[in-house]
């Protein structure tokens, strides 16, 4: 399942994004990759301890905690602290596979990555190139999203940055471990959500639709009941 997810920041979030972007220093990207993906990886990054970017993670888990079209179809149980990184003058990412499991940075936990999330802060008509292309069930999806806006993948799915070619192409990544482990009960745990959300919203105040609404309400959380890990 990859979803777009809008408006996740604020315009006024992200221009105070940009702001410490646009003047904190960034440090070669291969650190915080693999052995494997530093061989394709070509980009700038904040380094992981640094005000900005603990400022800017906290801002980006604290939009999410409220955001319920992420919460429906992520069902997060362990998000790792949002990283950032840059790409200009060229730089690209080859395609990969992200790691499966995450030691967090500050706290004694490992996290199991079974989604990627990529959040931009840099608008499409800043930069040439940079597309985020995602291999799935119906092929390459390229996605190149407006700032503030922020799309959901799962990180078993190959995936690679095409090269920018003009301007750059800012963003935040994380990874999180899902209560579901498994994407196709997640993807239909998903569909479930909203349907049930779009019958409660197009027939309000009908009595069937109330009684079904309750019945599918239980099915959702018998299988949520079933299938979560916690």
């Amino acid at each position: 399942m990859l979803i777009a997810i809008p408006d996740v920041l604020t315009a006024e979030q992200v221009a105070h994004a940009r702001q410490l972007l646009d003047s904190t220093e960034w440090v070669d990207g291969k650190g915080t990759a693999g052995y494997q993906s530093a061989k394709a990886k070509d980009n700038m990054q904040l380094p992981e301890d640094s005000p900005a970017a603990r400022e800017l993670g906290e801002m980006i888990l604290s939009a999410l905690s409220k955001n319920p079209l992420f919460h429906a179809a992520a069902l997060p149980q362990r998000i790792f602290p949002p990283l950032f990184n840059r790409y200009s003058g060229g730089q690209s990412f080859g395609t990969h596979v992200d790691n499966a499991i995450r030691q967090h940075p500050t706290m004694p936990i490992r996290i199991r990555t079974d989604l990627s999330a990529t959040l931009f802060f840099a608008g499409p008509e800043e930069y040439d190139g940079g597309e985020l292309c995602i291999e799935d069930t119906y092929g390459v999806q390229r996605v190149k999203l407006p700032p503030g806006h922020l799309v959901l993948y799962p990180s078993t799915s190959l995936h690679h940055v095409t090269p920018v070619t003009r301007g750059a192409r800012i963003c935040s990544f994380f990874w999180l471990q899902s209560m579901i482990r498994d994407n196709g009960q997640r993807s239909l745990l998903f569909d479930l959500d909203l349907a049930i959300q779009r019958l409660g919203r197009d027939l309000k105040n009908n009595p069937v639709a109330e009684q079904t609404g309750v019945q599918l309400t239980g099915v959702y959380h018998n299988l949520l009941r079933q299938w979560a890990e916690m």
